[in-house]
């Protein structure tokens, strides 16, 4: 079983070690100083007091690995785009690609059902290029919980959580998604197969959707966020304003507003990884998390006050950085694309 994880950063290179040391055929592909550091001295996860160094094939060039059986895209979901025709070389007939990403993915309304199917979101995927080029088809849901992060170039260092939930667009249990899931479990990670993978993708971009630009805009941490009562209230009126629109398309959440916001506070002193790029002067991932719930909520025609303004100081301030060149979300809702 031929594995390749496209952007090996922090999540992409535990998933890295961890498959690598069960035995799968994994590469990586990277880039710059981290690519140099694997290359030469390869892949190290510090997990607690254990230290694993692993020695997997490491490129920047996906052309030299040919067709895999999974491609796993572990980049920030508003880099996808820019590298659909770099990822063609790996993709054969029957190769399915794992959208390990945060926030709605490209391949959302793929056996939706309903008014919506086969639609396109235009935040996420501009001009439905995912959709048709690396194909809706081929996608399997993952969604990332596990924390980790970059301690130096070819280093990786494991925080919390390995849990992995995957799923297909169309909820069966194929031998694809059950295959992939066993590997996982072979790898140490958990990784349950649901059969509703979209009510999973909005529990997380629940708390995305508002803790990660407010953070950007107050640099407060979740437990902040989450007990100072003005950004609690602010946060609490986006996730209305998410529910909303989520349950329009037929999500179910298992948990309520307030025990999903109680979750993040007891996270701790948590900087979001909006806030981290803004620190460390990279691109904001606005619009996969937060552009996208608002284009679904014109779509919807269900109004998002709270959402809209604190998507335009974000949006704003990312600007004024130099850290965003996305997109907004179309005002009519009949722009949405049909592939």
């Amino acid at each position: 079983m031929k594995i390749c994880i496209y952007g090996a950063g922090a999540i992409g290179g535990y998933l890295g070690v961890q498959l690598a040391r069960a035995g799968a055929d994994v590469s990586l592909v990277a880039r710059g100083a981290h690519l140099a550091a694997m290359r030469e001295r390869g892949l190290t996860l510090l997990a607690g007091e254990e230290t694993h160094t692993v020695h997997p094939r490491c490129t920047d060039n996906a052309a030299e690995l040919g067709v895999q059986d999974y491609v796993i895209v572990t980049l920030k979901a508003h880099s996808i785009t820019g590298v659909i025709e770099k990822m063609q070389p790996l993709l054969g007939p029957h190769t399915r690609l794992v959208t390990a990403v945060n926030g709605i993915p490209y391949w959302y309304f793929h056996k939706h059902g309903g008014a919506y199917e086969n639609s396109t979101l235009e935040s996420i995927d501009p001009g439905g290029r995912q959709w048709r080029e690396l194909g809706a088809e081929r996608a399997i849901g993952c969604i990332v919980y596990p924390a980790t992060e970059i301690e130096a170039p070819g280093v990786i260092r494991h925080v919390y959580g390995n849990n992995f939930p995957l799923g297909e667009p169309s909820g069966e249990i194929t031998a694809d998604v059950q295959r992939l899931a066993d590997l996982f479990v072979a790898a140490g990670l958990k990784a349950p197969v649901l059969d509703r993978i979209r009510d999973e993708i909005w529990l997380k971009l629940w708390g995305n959707v508002c803790f990660n630009p407010i953070s950007a805009l107050t640099h407060a941490t979740l437990d902040v966020i989450c007990t100072d009562p003005s950004t609690r209230a602010l946060s609490r009126a986006i996730m209305m304003e998410t529910q909303a629109i989520a349950e329009t398309f037929g999500v179910k959440f298992r948990v309520d507003v307030e025990r999903r916001i109680e979750g993040a506070r007891k996270v701790g002193a948590h900087k979001t990884s909006m806030l981290q790029d803004l620190e460390r002067g990279r691109p904001m991932e606005i619009d996969p998390l937060v552009t996208v719930v608002q284009e679904m909520g014109r779509l919807t025609r269900i109004p998002t006050p709270a959402l809209d303004s604190v998507l335009a100081m974000v949006t704003q301030r990312a600007r004024i950085a130099g850290l965003y060149d996305g997109v907004s979300a179309p005002s009519d809702p009949r722009a949405l694309a049909v592939a």
